[in-house]
């Protein structure tokens, strides 16, 4: 049961970080009028949030499919973890103030993952 709340959460991680990839172009034009510089900006955070997601999910299912009770996969949990919190309380002080629906989603994204990591790796 653990090991699947690992893979639930990387599952739920690399969901949620292709969604930011294949959104980033609408989110963007959502902006409206833009110079070049601040449209770059924009669309270079939208990629890299949803590749940190994307690496998060692969570094989690890997070192689960590998050996979860290896000491570097305790490493890779707790490095998870502490990358998914941070993008939760950063979330949470930012998007979740926009009406715009998933931006509001992404602290309890992030956290639901963390949580799950944290149980399936020392639950």
């Amino acid at each position: 049961m653990q090991q699947t709340a690992l893979y639930i959460a990387a599952a739920l991680a690399a969901l949620w970080g292709i969604a930011h990839l294949l959104a980033t172009r609408s989110v963007v034009s959502g902006f409206g009028d833009l110079t070049v510089d601040n449209r770059r900006i924009i669309t270079m955070e939208w990629i890299v949030e949803g590749v940190a997601l994307v690496s998060i999910a692969a570094f989690v299912a890997l070192a689960t499919a590998i050996d979860p009770g290896a000491a570097v996969s305790s490493a890779v949990y707790a490095i998870a973890i502490l990358t998914l919190v941070v993008l939760a309380v950063v979330s949470l002080f930012t998007g979740f103030r926009i009406a715009f629906l998933p931006f509001r989603l992404c602290p309890f994204i992030f956290g639901t993952a963390a949580a799950l990591i944290a149980w399936g790796a020392w639950g």
